[in-house]
């Protein structure tokens, strides 16, 4: 059994940020089975001890500790005993964190969980500070806090890598309008005025995910909105641009950690989009 809890009076980042996602759960006896998501994965165990295996590691997270996940990482997450455990989580774009970094390759947090007391202050203001605050300033203020603690926790060398990022974010764009349809990596290279190879590092080192994930996110985004809608899986597998409604299902299982008929089932669903 587990229950998710939506926070109440939803924050909205300013007009430049698309609105981003934020849960309350509690989880005993169930657990995700392995999956990865294109956002950083921002969460705080507050009760109990969460455990996952992450980049081969069995890890644990115990309350007053921040877990940070890396996107396009493949984990899971089950109770460790019966008494199960719950947390709250801020699942956070790339591109806002890029916002702050400008062009620099995205921080890798490499052990999953940290006690870093800064780390775990910004991380406090993401998660749970600013989710119930309207004004645009707070999550702004969050999401600078939180690109530099984790950049300050991963040791990141001043030494950089530039890459391009216009071609990125016009790539971006073009996959956030056309995902249903699908844009192949030749025609990113001629909008984005970029060799697709270069690109496809670029988009990576920028954004944490491959474009065809990047992709395949944002379908299963339109097809839990569907959901919500109350359209049948087979119409949200149409809706959103896949090939079948099994194509789908693998798809939402490997993004979600769960089938769309467990989804519904639970109430993940429910959950606010903030």
């Amino acid at each position: 059994m587990h229950s998710a809890t939506p926070s109440s009076n939803p924050s909205r980042p300013v007009d430049s940020f698309e609105p981003i996602e934020r849960v309350a759960n509690r989880m005993v006896g169930v657990g995700f089975s392995p999956h990865r998501h294109d956002t950083y994965t921002i969460a705080l165990t507050m009760a109990g001890v969460q455990a996952f295996n992450y980049r081969k590691v069995m890890r644990h997270s115990l309350p007053g500790q921040v877990l940070i996940l890396h996107p396009d990482e493949i984990h899971d997450g089950y109770c460790r005993d019966e008494a199960g455990f719950s947390y709250w989580a801020a699942y956070v774009p790339p591109a806002h964190v890029q916002t702050v970094l400008g062009g620099a390759e995205l921080p890798f947090v490499s052990n999953g969980v940290s006690t870093n007391p800064a780390l775990i202050a910004a991380a406090m203001r993401m998660v749970i500070d600013c989710a119930g605050v309207a004004e645009p300033g707070a999550y702004e203020d969050a999401l600078y806090d939180l690109a530099q603690a984790m950049n300050d926790a991963a040791g990141k060398a001043a030494k950089v890598r530039i890459a391009n990022r216009t071609a990125v974010m016009r790539a971006r764009e073009i996959l956030d309008a056309t995902f249903v349809f699908g844009a192949r990596l030749d025609h990113l290279e001629k909008v984005a005025d970029c060799d697709r190879w270069q690109l496809s590092r670029d988009f990576r080192a920028l954004l944490g995910t491959s474009p065809y994930r990047y992709l395949q996110h944002r379908r299963v985004d339109l097809a839990k909105r569907l959901l919500r809608e109350g359209v049948t899986l087979a119409e949200a597998a149409h809706g959103a641009g896949f090939a079948d409604q099994s194509h789908f299902g693998r798809t939402f299982r490997k993004a979600v950690g769960l089938t769309p008929k467990e989804w519904l089932r639970s109430d993940l669903y429910r959950t606010i989009i903030l």
